[in-house]
């Protein structure tokens, strides 16, 4: 949520760019709104594909923000270019908190499959359990 939160205050001034277009205000807002909506699905389910989607989101977050801080790549279609070599505090921040939150969802992921599958074979061995004394 902190990158959301981020990402929506800088919108603005990123949209300067291209005001009636797909700027970099308007991917930042897309960002901000799939940041939100996997944060929210993770806690409402709880579920492995909660965690993957956070994953997917966090991560793919940071490595733009990597790659167009150091890479120029150009514009494709109607995607701007958005070569930013500089760090800064509010690009460190988010930066960071994409990081941290791609890092617990894929442990929340690994944890969440590790004890589903070992309550799925504890319930396999109940089961054989109960029908062999039966």
């Amino acid at each position: 949520m902190v990158s959301a939160a981020i990402h929506v205050q800088l919108a603005p001034g990123y949209q300067q760019g291209a005001p009636g277009g797909i700027g970099q205000g308007t991917l930042f807002l897309v960002q901000a709104g799939a940041a939100a909506l996997a944060a929210l699905f993770v806690l409402l389910r709880n579920s492995r594909t909660a965690f993957a989607a956070a994953a997917v989101v966090a991560l793919s977050s940071l490595a733009a923000v990597i790659l167009y801080r150091y890479v120029q790549v150009p514009a494709i279609g109607p995607v701007p270019s958005m070569y930013e070599p500089v760090w800064y505090t509010a690009k460190v921040i988010t930066a960071v908190a994409e990081a941290t939150a791609g890092v617990l969802a894929a442990a929340g992921y690994a944890l969440l499959h590790k004890n589903q599958a070992g309550s799925g074979r504890a319930a396999r061995g109940r089961h054989r359990g109960t029908s062999a004394a039966a």
